[in-house]
């Protein structure tokens, strides 16, 4: 800088000494030099594009469904006509039809309703009674038609098979029967339904065969549910006895005829937690042959994919037996109806899960001839009169199975003991993890009582596929116990001689299984493991 005298002097900035505190002090960056040094990195740069990205693929996504959903709102509401003269609101009937202005109900029709109303009342003859349930009198005896009478019965899902359960046990004598089902009546179920006509298509199903059949039976006391039957719900569902009379009266007996397998073992499982006496209803579609079908414990149905999944889930809680089922023995084969696929243009048009009534029930086809549910049906009815009256009676069994169980469970063992000294070690008092009942899963659901190599359904057993990746072992964790360590799932199923020979080359000789065995056997052995994985959720 200049003087006033106009010399120039410089003057240097002097740094003041730096204190130990000073040098403490951490040293602060701004936050838009920070932000500029950032924005400069490459994987910063490709980061942040990528997140922008996805946000904007995220938000089209998102608009485009919202769009979607305003429109369709936007047309059902526009489909909806305004009140006035033409179009005005009216209550429900009792039946659930749409409007008592429509022609859903003849006179005859109301005068049946008005007799069932005081016939419900005790406003009806005992002779009448009497006399329309002679035949059955003498068939059962008066005491029993008396017990029969007096019971309470719960039928789940009103079909074909249920339909014509309730139907038969409502003209039998049972007088205080509980219907339960979400579903209405559509016009592909008049091939099958007991009653429905089809004036009822379009209304509730629980409604329509109480309408019908109380113009046979008009003392009948009916109790409607039109819901899903769900284990929240299970408490109010299959409860008490709600009408006037008998009033409290607990449930005699169940029926179960719903076609979703997860409700079906739901209902089970709840009846027997609750020691509820029930008889289930396997599949009548793609059956064909109504001398195929009986009734027995749930232990003894085969041939049946309904039944079979059934029986995988039971077992997977627990229950391997002691419920009753009505089941075909009838078995798949060329020329015969098989469950159909969806059309191909229904899988383009995407979204396939919701052609399903309800989330979770089936939307295939399932071809069903219209007698065969009703056969089903009568099966059922007829059980559980023969049940309640106490009228002898046999249920199909199958004997002697405990026994290939055990004498399974026996082979397995020394199997494990051969295979651990063949590795040196020490198989003395050796346990193995699986039960006759997980024996009894396998041989019977997993592998359908075949050998995986021949076919064969003599002299089997069960055996380890592979060799595992670590060898044989022994799990010692507990100190004087020695467990084999396997799996369910690396168990199959062959005959004794295939078995020694597998253990031989494969287990013990260490050959691969697929330089062993064919395609077809590598092939079936992969598919009922896969099986097993799928299921082994529910265990």
């Amino acid at each position: 800088m200049e003087t006033p005298t106009g010399t120039s002097i410089k003057i240097r900035r002097c740094s003041r000494p730096s204190s130990a505190h000073d040098k403490s002090r951490p040293k602060t960056e701004g936050m838009s030099s920070w932000l500029e040094r950032q924005a400069s990195s490459h994987n910063f740069q490709l980061a942040a594009t990528a997140v922008i990205s996805g946000a904007a693929v995220a938000g089209l996504i998102y608009g485009s469904q919202a769009i979607r959903r305003k429109a369709a709102v936007d047309e059902l509401k526009a489909s909806i006509p305004e009140l006035d003269e033409s179009h005005h609101s009216e209550m429900l009937t009792n039946f659930g039809t749409a409007s008592s202005s429509l022609p859903v109900s003849t006179k005859e029709e109301d005068r049946s309703a008005a007799l069932a109303r005081r016939a419900q009342l005790g406003d009806y003859d005992e002779e009448l009674i009497q006399e329309q349930l002679t035949r059955t009198s003498s068939f059962l005896t008066p005491p029993r038609l008396a017990h029969l009478r007096s019971s309470f019965v719960i039928i789940v899902g009103l079909g074909g098979v249920g339909s014509h359960c309730a139907a038969a046990l409502a003209r039998s004598g049972v007088s205080h029967i509980r219907l339960i089902d979400f579903d209405q009546v559509t016009l592909s179920s008049l091939n099958r339904h007991a009653v429905a006509t089809l004036a009822d298509v379009g209304t509730p199903k629980v409604q329509c065969v109480r309408k019908r059949l109380e113009a046979v039976v008009p003392w009948v006391s009916w109790e409607c549910y039109n819901e899903v039957w769900t284990e929240k719900q299970a408490g109010k569902l299959l409860g008490i006895w709600n009408g006037n009379e008998e009033k409290g009266k607990r449930v005699d007996y169940v029926v179960d005829a719903i076609d979703n397998i997860d409700s079906k073992v739901a209902l089970l499982k709840y009846c027997r937690q609750h020691r509820l006496k029930v008889v289930s209803s396997m599949g009548a579609g793609c059956k064909s042959d109504p001398t195929k079908v009986f009734v027995g414990d749930i232990s003894s149905s085969n041939e049946d994919p309904l039944s079979r999944s059934t029986r995988r889930r039971l077992r997977a809680e627990g229950i391997n037996e002691g419920i009753s089922v009505v089941y075909s023995t009838e078995k798949p084969g060329p020329g015969k109806a098989e469950l159909l696929s969806l059309p191909e243009e229904e899988f383009l048009k995407g979204q396939v899960e919701e052609l399903s009534i309800l989330p979770d029930f089936r939307a295939r086809i399932l071809p069903v001839l219209g007698t065969m549910p009703a056969v089903f049906g009568y099966a059922a009815a007829n059980f559980v009169v023969l049940e309640l009256t106490g009228y002898p009676h046999e249920e199909s069994t199958i004997k002697g199975r405990e026994k290939l169980y055990d004498s399974i469970l026996a082979n397995l063992q020394g199997s494990e003991e051969r295979l651990l000294r063949s590795r040196g070690l020490d198989a003395i008092r050796l346990k193995i993890p699986i039960t006759r009942n997980d024996v009894g899963y396998l041989i019977e659901e997993v592998y359908r009582g075949k050998s995986v190599i021949s076919d064969l359904t003599t002299r089997l057993t069960l055996v380890r596929w592979t060799v595992p990746e670590k060898g044989f072992t022994i799990d010692e964790h507990v100190p004087g116990q020695k467990v084999a360590k396997f799996k369910l799932a690396d168990l199959v199923c062959m005959t004794k001689e295939e078995a020694l020979e597998h253990e031989k080359h494969v287990l013990i000789g260490g050959r691969p299984s697929e330089r062993v065995y064919d395609e077809d056997v590598i092939s079936l052995v992969k598919k009922r493991r896969e099986e097993e994985s799928y299921y082994s959720r529910y265990r």
